[in-house]
């Protein structure tokens, strides 16, 4: 089943400017979408590929207040840089 997670920019900046702390990680599917804080990509035998993290209240050192982590190899498509 194909997966879309979306990141809303718009209640990011809300949450933001109003002090509050509403999901902005949409994961949709055909089926229904669901909001969350903190997301978990798996394989198909459950490992963990990647997390998607949203707080607010600990940002990285950068600013920023959503971001993925993983610990797998990562392909740059269309850039001259390589990890």
């Amino acid at each position: 089943m194909r997966t879309i997670i979306h990141v809303n920019q718009h209640v990011i900046r809300k949450n933001a400017k109003e002090g509050t702390t509403e999901p902005v990680l949409t994961v949709k599917t055909y089926k229904e979408n669901r909001y969350a804080h903190e997301v978990v990509i798996k394989s198909d035998n459950g490992e963990e590929l990647a997390r998607i993290v949203y707080r607010p209240d600990s940002p990285l050192s950068c600013g920023a207040r959503v971001w993925i982590e993983t610990q797998n190899e990562v392909t740059l498509i269309d850039s001259e840089d390589s990890l």
